[in-house]
């Protein structure tokens, strides 16, 4: 029980730390001497990231994120009480971040940005927005399965896959926002009532998280005979 506490409240604090930094950063922009841009909200979600699975990984894996955990679910790295009670933790993670943001932060910005809820441009479609969001998470998760689960991967940390969501937000975040992440998507959704197009942000990352899963499971992670 006390081993399965540790791993929660990794994921919870690990998912915490990703939308209280990544999230924080698109309200902050805003602010006077704040305007860093898209470039500074994308290296704030990626070093947060980063540093988030470094410090969790030999905890609880550092998934992070429901999508991650959807992908190493479907491929036998996780069992499904494990999982479910992984992704309970990130979601309630990710709205206690929300919850900070909205306490630390003007009402003046954080309803008008929806504390930081990501969403589609005018010119995005549902089906264009799921597609993208999927595309991008299959290599967010192809980072998580090379850098940090591979035997044979390089001793990084999670900064592999920081660096990954760092340019999937410089492409997508235009676009839909680049959640690449379910918790991403929902913590700030559920505070600030913002609900627009949220199911995008489960249908895109789990799609692709499961896709990349099976593609390294089946050919691309070393075996034990190989």
């Amino acid at each position: 029980m006390h081993r399965t506490i540790r791993r929660l409240v990794a994921e919870m604090f690990g998912a915490f730390m990703l939308i209280f930094f990544g999230a924080g950063a698109v309200l902050t922009t805003n602010f006077p001497k704040g305007d860093f841009g898209l470039l500074g909200i994308a290296i704030a979600h990626g070093l947060a990231l980063a540093i988030g699975i470094t410090a969790t990984m030999s905890i609880s894996g550092g998934h992070l994120n429901p999508a991650v955990t959807a992908g190493m679910l479907a491929i036998r790295r996780i069992d499904p009480r494990t999982a479910i009670l992984y992704i309970l933790a990130q979601l309630l993670g990710a709205v206690l971040a929300a919850l900070a943001l909205k306490a630390l932060l003007p009402p003046g910005i954080t309803k008008v940005l929806a504390i930081g809820t990501p969403a589609l441009a005018a010119n995005v479609t549902v089906g264009k927005a799921i597609a993208t969001e999927a595309i991008l998470t299959f290599f967010l998760m192809s980072a998580v399965l090379g850098t940090a689960v591979s035997p044979d991967a390089p001793k990084i940390g999670g900064f592999g896959v920081g660096l990954t969501l760092l340019i999937g937000i410089l492409f997508g975040g235009p676009l839909t926002g680049a959640a690449l992440n379910p918790a991403r998507a929902f913590g700030p959704a559920l505070v600030s009532g913002q609900w627009i197009s949220q199911g995008v942000y489960w249908v895109g990352p789990i799609l692709g998280a499961l896709v990349a899963a099976f593609l390294w499971d089946k050919l691309l992670l070393p075996k034990a005979t190989d």
